[in-house]
């Protein structure tokens, strides 16, 4: 028996491949199934089975194109009212993957459809468990993010009492040893306290992992509600497409027109360019959004464009242009692309006017400072005593509601992200000028520290 962990940082999405006896069973995978068939290959074995502990929010599955190309069985709650052929499971039900049975257990909470499987090895140990969205390393999964969407809907209270209930019932009388396979790690935004371990045992879980400290079911729902991370706008349109299934990866990907000159691109649709902010500010087609290639580009493009916009994708070259496309197609918004081109700044005539930071230094009071961090981020660390807060995930929809009075000046916590949100707004205030503090938003931010 061997169980293999495939960890995808930048959506802190964690799925396993199970192998015994030359038959592996994939347990909620992404939407590119190469790591799991190059698993399998290696070790001369076969994917048999796949199992989804609920149709996720944050990413876009593989599950029916494992099914359609290799004849996988798929297994999830059947209360998850999937569209697609599949095999429910129960609690308790088992199933036999070669010398080894997988047992579903019942753990609603995150969502009322979820499912999480006992690995039971051939000797009958229970030797670990896949808690995909319920149980985490230091944290539970958030209970918000089913409220009017999936087969079942459910308010966010009832969904917290189901995760006391869960973790009381189901994972408190486990053993201490039996081990800890989450589908999320630190950096996801399916819950709001995850450690930086992957994986861990039901033992360091009941004695470190907050949610086993409190007893009392209301201080529970109150503690688990308060503070989650913003919800995505591609979350809820994830679930609905894992609940249908998505077409095949490679297939989608290859369907994406590729443009040839700037002159193909139309002005009423949105264009996304993801070159490092330096070059985008040199020259970017009109009305861009610099959202750049790197770690978090697919969080922030799901978070800024709504799952029904069109889009172009612009890149400096093949590879970051291969990259985003892929990156696009996990939360399956590949469909959205109209077109995906390489440019270079001389190909555009628009350009992003530098701020005076000596200026803005002696005279704050000249400019309206816009914070685009998240809410949270602001209470434990503000840096500018006169900003507005809109974060970024907002800004296109808040931007009306900015004065025209001063030159703008936005910034977040370290540069990445105000250039999306400066780049927003220049398209959105073309009465305002519109800075982007970038990375010296750190001499501000340190300066208060040390201060303080």
């Amino acid at each position: 028996m061997k169980v293999e962990q495939f960890y995808d940082k930048a959506l802190g999405h964690a799925s396993y491949a199970i192998l015994s006896e030359r038959e592996v069973a994939i347990v909620d995978p992404g939407r590119d199934p190469k790591p799991y068939t190059d698993f399998a290959e290696k070790n001369g074995a076969v994917i048999t089975s796949v199992f989804e502990t609920h149709p996720h929010a944050d990413f876009t599955s593989c599950h029916l194109e494992l099914h359609k190309k290799l004849g996988a069985i798929i297994y999830i709650s059947p209360k998850a009212g999937v569209s697609y052929p599949h095999q429910p499971l129960q609690h308790g039900d088992e199933v036999k993957i070669g010398s080894i049975t997988l047992r579903a257990l019942f753990t609603p909470g995150h969502s009322p459809d979820h499912n999480s499987y006992l690995l039971i090895d051939k000797n009958g140990v229970y030797h670990a468990v896949f808690t995909g969205d319920s149980l985490f390393v230091g944290d539970v999964g958030r209970p918000d993010l089913r409220e009017g969407i999936g087969n079942i809907q459910m308010k966010r209270e009832g969904l917290a009492r189901m995760m006391y209930q869960t973790l009381k019932s189901v994972f408190e009388p486990m053993d201490d040893e039996v081990i800890v396979y989450p589908a999320h790690g630190a950096g996801s935004l399916c819950g709001k306290q995850m450690n930086q371990e992957t994986f861990s045992t039901i033992g360091k879980e009941k004695q470190h992992n907050w949610a086993f400290q409190v007893d009392d079911e209301s201080q529970f729902v109150n503690a688990l509600l308060e503070d989650q991370p913003f919800i995505p706008k591609y979350f809820p349109s994830n679930v609905e497409m894992n609940r249908v299934g998505v077409p095949a990866f490679q297939k989608s990907i290859n369907a994406v027109p590729r443009l040839n000159d700037v002159s193909e691109l139309r002005e009423e649709v949105l264009k996304i360019d993801s070159r490092p902010q330096l070059d985008f500010k040199s020259g970017h087609a009109e009305g861009a959004i610099n959202i750049q290639q790197g770690e978090k580009f697919e969080t922030w493009l799901g978070s800024i464009v709504g799952p029904e916009e069109q889009f172009y994708l612009i890149a400096q070259n093949t590879t970051d242009l291969d990259s985003i496309i892929a990156k696009a197609a996990k939360i399956g918004y590949e469909k959205n692309i109209t077109g995906a081109l390489i440019a270079s700044s001389d190909h555009f005539s628009q350009q992003e006017q530098s701020l005076d930071l000596d200026h803005f230094k002696t005279h704050p009071e000249d400019y309206l400072v816009i914070d685009i961090r998240n809410h949270s981020e602001v209470k434990q660390d503000p840096i500018f005593d006169q900003s507005v807060n809109i974060p970024l995930h907002q800004l296109r929809e808040q931007a009306h509601k900015i004065s025209t009075e001063k030159p703008v000046v936005v910034h977040c916590a370290g540069g990445y992200r105000s250039a999306a949100g400066s780049s927003i707004l220049s398209s959105l205030l073309p009465e305002n000028k519109v800075y982007d503090l970038s990375d010296a938003v750190k001499e501000f931010s340190e300066t208060i520290n040390t201060n303080s």
